[in-house]
């Protein structure tokens, strides 16, 4: 098992931790209740330098994404992030994944950590372009510091103007005294927050600055357990659960980064696909009855039918219910739609919802 630059910080912390992707992380400190709380309505971070970083460098830059990528990243500005996946050559997806636009001739894309090394042999497989590739995943640390009180709290580590950040936006400059960081006003909880790019060496320092900062915030470090019941209360698609190899990105959802004004891998086979729609829908769904819908439970009709299967499901915190998403025949997709899924041969009545479950 890899481990971060921090991982025995987070083990003197306190942290449980479990392995995730490869990688010895902390799953939860105080309890994901607690965390996922504090992230809501506070501020948290949460250290996920397992997640993958190449850098693409050269005149051709720009062409090998556009290749790789179902979004126009043509559109991308410096400063600008882009969320998008990608395609293989079956219909399915590589991974999803951000593209930040460095300048004209330099590229960040940030992967799943579970893909570091799938996802870099599959770009390079199309780089026909002469594209400098670069893996600085190992020596990359990222926190993602979330939450509506971290604007607030990081401002006093950086001249970058963060309140005004426009957000999937990124600047880079001095922060908590290192040069060259990168800051940028994404995330995956829908708390609102920013996402710090730094090198393993000055790691623990940018660490110890931010919570320095953040403790008049009641600032805590939030482990992968409060991550996943964020992300799902948000309704994004988390990659091995919702999305994978086989999935339709449509079914899942993801036609809005699927951009036709030109060519990619597998583009006419997805422009085909759109126009004849998908017999399943990636769909958000609340329990009625009690019960927790776990990962690859059935969901069934009235009948006990079976028309689907759950992708992700929790105990919502901020809705004190259980939640999920899962997969449906389209026909059952509609909100307000009433579906069971079937836990431990019962059949445990749902509700289709549209997401994100927390506005």
């Amino acid at each position: 098992m890899k481990n971060t630059a921090l991982t025995d910080h987070h083990i003197s912390l306190g942290a449980k931790m479990v392995p995730f992707a490869g990688f010895n992380m902390p799953v939860q400190y105080t309890g994901i209740n607690d965390e996922h709380e504090t992230v809501r309505t506070g501020v948290g971070v949460f250290d996920v330098s397992h997640m993958g970083e190449f850098i693409l460098k050269g005149e051709k830059a720009l062409d090998l994404i556009q290749k790789i990528s179902s979004n126009d990243a043509s559109k991308l500005y410096d400063g600008k992030v882009q969320y998008a996946y990608i395609p293989n050559e079956n219909g399915g997806i590589v991974d999803d994944f951000l593209t930040y636009k460095i300048d004209d001739t330099t590229y960040l894309l940030v992967v799943n950590a579970s893909n570091i090394e799938k996802d870099w042999n599959w770009i390079s497989k199309y780089n026909s372009y002469g594209v400098e590739m670069k893996d600085i995943s190992d020596e990359t640390s990222l926190f993602a510091v979330q939450g509506p009180k971290a604007a607030e709290a990081l401002q006093k580590l950086t001249d970058i103007e963060l309140a005004s950040m426009e957000y999937y936006s990124f600047a880079k400059g001095a922060f908590a005294g290192v040069d060259n960081v990168i800051v940028s006003a994404t995330g995956y909880t829908g708390a609102g927050g920013f996402e710090i790019y730094v090198a393993n060496k000055d790691a623990q320092k940018v660490w110890d600055a931010i919570f320095e900062a953040g403790a008049e915030f009641g600032i805590k470090p939030i482990g992968l357990g409060a991550r996943d019941t964020l992300r799902l209360e948000m309704g994004f698609c988390l990659y091995g659960n919702d999305i994978d190899d086989t999935t339709s990105p449509f079914a899942a959802g993801l036609g809005w980064v699927t951009k036709f004004t030109k060519d990619f891998v597998n583009s006419e086979n997805l422009k085909a696909e759109k126009e004849k729609g998908t017999s399943l829908k990636l769909v958000g769904f609340e329990m009625i009855d009690r019960g927790i819908a776990r990962h690859d439970y059935e969901i069934v009709d009235a009948q006990g039918n079976v028309i689907g299967r759950v992708t992700s499901g929790t105990q919502s915190p901020s809705l004190k219910k259980s939640i999920g998403l899962g997969y449906v025949n389209t026909e059952f997709s509609k909100a307000g739609t009433e579906i069971y899924i079937n836990i431990r041969n019962q059949k445990v009545k749902a509700e289709i919802k549209k997401a994100p479950f927390v506005k």
